[in-house]
Parts: C-alpha cells; sequence; structure tokens
C-alpha cells in the first residue's frame, strides 16, 4: 500500500469513525424528545445483546462430557456474583478471569 492509500484509507476510518458517533447527537439534540421507538430500542437492545452474545460464546461448547464445565462454571459464578453484587462490569470481569483460568490450568 502505497503512502497516499494509507492516508486516504485512515481518513476514510476516521470519518466513519467520527460519523458513527456524532450522528446521533445530531440527529436527536438535547432539547428534543427522540421518538419513541429509539427510547424503546434503548432499553431493550443492550439485554438483546448480552444474550446474543452468551449464545455466541456458547455455540460450539459440547455440554454432553468435560469440554462444556469451564463454560458451566464460570456462567454459575457469573450469576451468583452478580445476584450478590449487581455490578455488571464485575461479573463479566471475574467470569471471563474464572473461565480463562480454568481453561488454561485445569482443562487442557
Amino acid at each position: 500500500m502505497t503512502t497516499t492509500q494509507s492516508i486516504i484509507t485512515i481518513l476514510v476510518v476516521v470519518l466513519g469513525t467520527m460519523l458513527t458517533r456524532f450522528l446521533p447527537f445530531l440527529v436527536f439534540p438535547e432539547g428534543k424528545t427522540p421518538p419513541h421507538y429509539i427510547t424503546y430500542l434503548g432499553m431493550v437492545l443492550p439485554y438483546a445483546v448480552i444474550g446474543l452474545l452468551v449464545v455466541y460464546c456458547l455455540k460450539d461448547a459440547v455440554f454432553a462430557s468435560f469440554h462444556g464445565l469451564p463454560e458451566l462454571i464460570a456462567i454459575v459464578c457469573i450469576f451468583i456474583l452478580h445476584k450478590w453484587k449487581r455490578n455488571i462490569l464485575l461479573s463479566i470481569g471475574v467470569g471471563t478471569v474464572v473461565y480463562m483460568i480454568l481453561v488454561q490450568t485445569c482443562f487442557r
């Protein structure tokens, strides 16, 4: 890739990133109430994305043998910790650490 192509690529990526970051503030200014469906999507999409991530992460897990055991242990840890502390970042972080420790040490 030439220097000109690299600069054009970087500029297009920067423009695309800035557009996706600033467009919602331009379309829905602070004093204006967003449409009902936008408010509805803002309430339901985070849960849908988390559900999609859970399904994606567990799609290749084999629960018929011990291959799915690290996933199950991590899920139980996430569930218990979230019910106890009600902190999403803490639950996800600890669950990830527990899963990685199990995969790297116990279930090779």
